[in-house]
């Protein structure tokens, strides 16, 4: 096959405090910067779903017309500006370009400023060109909200089944899996169930129970059946009609695949109870680390998930911080602190000097407020990072000037970008070796589990003042479905009369 690929990444907070532009996806905050044309097969060693794709299908002898690939650090809505350049690109090569296929790395959740489904919108204009008879194969997050045009205009749709983020580039070979079946001629038919039900986002992670019990028995039926099925959780954030979960699948028998995802939606309602997720205050959260750290030989993390620059945060809240110095926490580090101006501000200081100034705190968020003080400059750095973790492994992240800044018994780990806490690297580029720490306050959710779990004495979940909140039956919903529950056994959406 000849194949045209490109990808367009962004997960859309509706409810964040700011907007990606253009520069967010030329910068890449997080995912690798833009590239377009061959540049864009340099990706194929890097742990994204195109990475994948591009082995796969440069092991299989096909042909690649690359076009662009661009992804944006997760936040409110993709300016309109930044959506039709990045857009109209794939656009304009459908029509200039001569080929067999088209595969997309997608994330499934983006939200533009005059659309509310930016993935569907444009698979929508996408199949205007080409016509219905065009293979399109697409991947997809884990959290993806899967609509009714994602559905109908992609020939197939494939999602990841880790969180932590771990088979992206695995799911890039199962996508070019997909496509060699349609370009052989098989048809794949489609089934789908949309649950009834939002899921906090710390309750999908598939590390713990129920995701891990309940991928596990997808799998168990794909592989019984020969199907291609997923499960899309959702992005608990997107406030318009089909933001939630959705199980979906391909196969060439129809009635197996409808049973198939009959049998996946009916577990997931009688285990809904079990998505639910308990937190701590930001006190409750240090309070038992200090203690269980006291004993113990590997740090203790706590996830300061409400500011998760991976949600929509901008990494940039005091809560966690505040709470670290309150309890007079030891050997302790936080990270990554979204903060150019005090960054700048170390460098020209240099190590050993120290600064007064107001931290971060800038958030707009009601409790949260600049954490005033004297601290001490520990290391400086130019940000460069290297992930070396299961995610975004191989990726090269530029931070811009980075500082450890120190206060008590607390390191602050300062960048003038923003990029979530989801690689030990990220600390070690300020000089802070993880492993020796007592305490370590990620900006993260869930994904930073991939790369600290393993050194750590135990993971605690806390909700500081931040503008992803952690329980979706928290948010000022408007716009989603009416019936819907909130969260799981929650209470029900109604729109306002």
């Amino acid at each position: 096959m000849n194949i045209l690929i490109a990808g367009f990444q962004h997960e859309t907070n509706t409810f964040a405090p700011s907007k990606a532009d253009y520069p967010n996806f030329e910068r890449g905050e997080g995912f690798p910067a833009m590239v377009r044309g061959e540049a864009l097969l340099a990706l194929r060693d890097v742990n994204i779903p195109a990475g994948g794709f591009i082995q796969a299908a440069e092991a299989a002898g096909h042909s690649l017309i690359p076009v662009i690939w661009a992804g944006a650090s997760p936040s409110a809505h993709v300016t309109e500006t930044a959506y039709e350049r990045i857009a109209n690109e794939i656009l304009e090569a459908a029509c200039a370009e001569t080929f067999d296929a088209i595969y997309l790395d997608l994330h499934g959740a983006m939200v533009a400023e005059h659309t509310d489904d930016g993935e569907g919108t444009l698979l929508r204009r996408l199949r205007e060109i080409v016509g219905n008879e065009m293979p399109v194969v697409v991947s997809l997050d884990l959290h993806a909200n899967v609509t009714h045009d994602m559905l109908t205009n992609a020939s197939a749709l494939v999602a990841y089944r880790t969180y932590p983020h771990v088979d992206m580039a695995e799911t890039g070979t199962r996508a070019a899996g997909l496509l060699e079946r349609l370009f052989a001629g098989e048809t794949l038919h489609c089934a789908s169930r949309r649950l009834p039900f939002l899921i906090p986002i710390n309750g999908m992670c598939t590390l713990l129970e129920p995701a891990c019990s309940f991928y596990a028995g997808m799998e168990m039926f794909e592989t019984k059946q020969e199907l291609s099925l997923s499960f899309a959780p959702g992005f608990p954030a997107a406030d318009f009609p089909e933001c939630g979960p959705v199980i979906w699948g391909y196969g060439n028998d129809e009635s197996v695949i409808v049973d198939s995802v009959e049998q996946l939606y009916e577990r997931m309602l009688a285990e809904e109870a079990l998505w639910e997720v308990p937190f701590l205050s930001p006190d409750e959260a240090v309070r038992s680390a200090i203690e269980v750290s006291a004993s113990a030989r590997r740090p203790v993390v706590i996830a300061d998930t409400q500011d998760n620059p991976g949600a929509g945060g901008d990494s940039n809240t005091m809560g966690m911080l505040k709470a670290l110095l309150a309890n007079k926490a030891q050997d302790a580090a936080i990270g990554l602190i979204f903060d150019p101006s005090a960054a700048a501000k170390a460098h020209a200081a240099g190590i050993g000097a120290t600064l007064t100034l107001a931290l971060a705190g800038d958030s707009g968020v009601a409790g949260d407020s600049p954490l005033e003080g004297t601290f001490e400059v520990e290391y400086l750095s130019d940000g460069m990072c290297r992930y070396d973790g299961p995610m975004m492994n191989g990726m090269t992240n530029e931070l811009g000037p980075v500082a450890c800044l120190r206060i008590g018994g607390v390191r602050i780990v300062v960048s003038s970008t923003k990029a979530q806490m989801l690689d030990r690297n990220l600390y070690r580029i300020a000089g802070v070796e993880p492993e020796r720490m007592k305490i370590l306050v990620n900006k993260s959710s869930v994904h930073f589990r991939a790369d600290f779990q393993p050194i750590a004495e135990a993971v605690l979940v806390a909700k500081a003042p931040g503008p992803m909140l952690a329980d979706p039956a928290d948010l000022p919903w408007t716009r989603l479905a009416p019936g819907i529950r909130m969260k799981p056994m929650g209470p029900v959406f109604q729109a306002a009369q």
